[in-house]
């Protein structure tokens, strides 16, 4: 007996729901990071260039957040903007890994 396909909503909620959360935790663990380290090998001007990314990012990730609580799950997140963030996070573990 063939099994039932999910959904769209189900499916965004499976993946959108936590990968909205992951993102969540590791903007704020780079937020707490970049403001309260002194990362010699940036300039201070690129370190204040990361944080205010990663403040913007946490911005992005809240609204999407919002908009798919109050649609019941029905909004998605443009691909591009995913990505994008994932750069952002990405690039912040790469200066954690240099600064250790």
């Amino acid at each position: 007996m063939p099994r039932d396909k999910p959904t769209e909503k189900k499916l965004l909620k499976t993946i959108l729901e936590p990968l909205l959360a992951d993102f969540q935790y590791w903007f704020e663990r780079s937020h707490s990071f970049l403001s309260s380290e002194e990362i010699s090998f940036l300039a201070d001007v690129e370190q204040e260039a990361l944080l205010k990314r990663v403040q913007q990012s946490q911005q992005e990730v809240s609204t999407a957040q919002m908009l798919f609580k109050a649609t019941d799950g029905e909004a998605g997140v443009d691909l591009a903007v995913v990505l994008k963030w994932h750069q952002v996070v990405a690039q912040c573990w790469q200066v954690t890994v240099k600064w250790r």
